[in-house]
């Protein structure tokens, strides 16, 4: 079973974006190695996420779980692998050498060069040079390690900027989102400048893709492979039964904008899963009423609860946003899609599969 364990909810930057309360509460001991045993007791594989907060905070908990984790797979025969969130800041060279061993997956929260506008330390200083070091640190290490980019309102127009630099830096993995909730107000103006920006993204991809150079880039690769294998994106975001988060307390949710909500509670890592609680979560409509028309409800992500929650504060409502960041990407991926598979249809097919 995967797991996200939110080891603390502090953090040591102020993100205009972030929605979350910092709390000074951190997950104990017992409550983390409960949360391991529980892991590894449900399913055939094993698997955690170190979240927060900054997870980095609690770096001894890290390498400690790693390390009961990983003589748990040995002894048992069961698979075990993790993940980790982080703004980077508190990387170093031992810590990144240890995860390499293990084979974790390191997501660095990096929003590139409009980073110096929307994640700065919790003093107001800016965090930019600091991770542009890390970088290439955990790169050298690393270099499949993710770039995960947040786009703030107040800084789209640099967008396009951000992935080139990023990809200049080295990533040639980047997940990408807007910011959403109630610290992020787009304009329509701005929504105008994210399709230029998206669509100079576009040109970058598709220049990557003909001259062989890697780029994964999540907005388009996501939409193109979803299309062509005809998976719905609903079918992957089933609350509570995907990577479910774990609170520092050790009560477990149905996901991660859920926490604290007792009606999506689905147990504790202590007493373990209420499985009908499962069930009955499982049956509720995935696709919200307004979407049921829509031609595009299959390709869209209109029933992730997280988005839906933090927009409209209802996990089975839409918001006007989201529905338009949806189509938009749809549409620039399509476009992508048929030019690539015209210039290159062998390439396309060994990448994509076959439209």
């Amino acid at each position: 079973m995967n797991f996200t364990l939110h080891l603390t909810e502090q953090c040591n930057m102020d993100c205009i974006y972030c929605i979350h309360e910092k709390k000074n509460i951190s997950m104990s001991m017992e409550t983390l190695k409960a949360a391991c045993d529980l892991a590894f007791s449900i399913g055939t594989r094993a698997g955690l996420c170190f979240f927060g907060g900054e997870p980095m905070l609690e770096r001894e908990k890290i390498e400690w779980a790693l390390d009961y984790c990983e003589e748990k797979s040995r002894i048992t025969g069961m698979p075990f692998s993790s993940k980790m969130t982080t703004n980077g800041t508190l990387l170093d060279e031992e810590f990144i050498l240890r995860a390499k061993r293990s084979g974790m997956v390191i997501g660095l929260s990096f929003d590139g060069t409009a980073q110096k506008i929307s994640r700065k330390y919790k003093s107001g200083g800016d965090s930019f040079e600091d991770i542009e070091r890390i970088s290439k640190m955990l790169l050298r290490e690393m270099p499949d390690s993710y770039a995960m980019l947040t786009l703030a309102p107040e800084a789209v127009s640099m967008f396009y900027e951000s992935v080139k630099y990023l990809y200049g830096l080295g990533f040639r993995k980047m997940t990408a989102t807007i910011a959403y909730g109630k610290r992020a107000v787009w304009t329509d103006e701005q929504i105008e400048i994210l399709r230029n920006e998206f669509l100079r993204i576009a040109d970058f991809f598709e220049e990557c893709f003909l001259s062989r150079q890697p780029f994964f880039f999540s907005p388009f690769d996501s939409k193109i492979r979803e299309c062509i294998a005809g998976f719905n994106p609903a079918e992957r975001c089933h609350l509570g039964f995907r990577q479910m988060p774990v609170a520092p307390n050790g009560r477990i949710y149905a996901c991660t904008q859920f926490i604290s909500d007792e009606e999506y509670c689905l147990g504790d890592v202590f007493s373990g899963l209420d499985t009908q609680k499962q069930i009955n979560l499982s049956k509720h409509s995935s696709v919200p009423k307004e979407c049921l028309e829509c031609e595009l409800k299959s390709r869209c992500t209109n029933s992730c609860g997280c988005v839906n929650r933090l927009e409209t504060g209802n996990e089975s409502k839409i918001s006007p946003l989201q529905c338009t960041y949806e189509k938009m990407v749809i549409e620039i991926s399509d476009g992508i899609a048929e030019r690539l598979f015209e210039k290159s249809q062998a390439n396309f097919i060994g990448r994509f599969g076959k439209m």
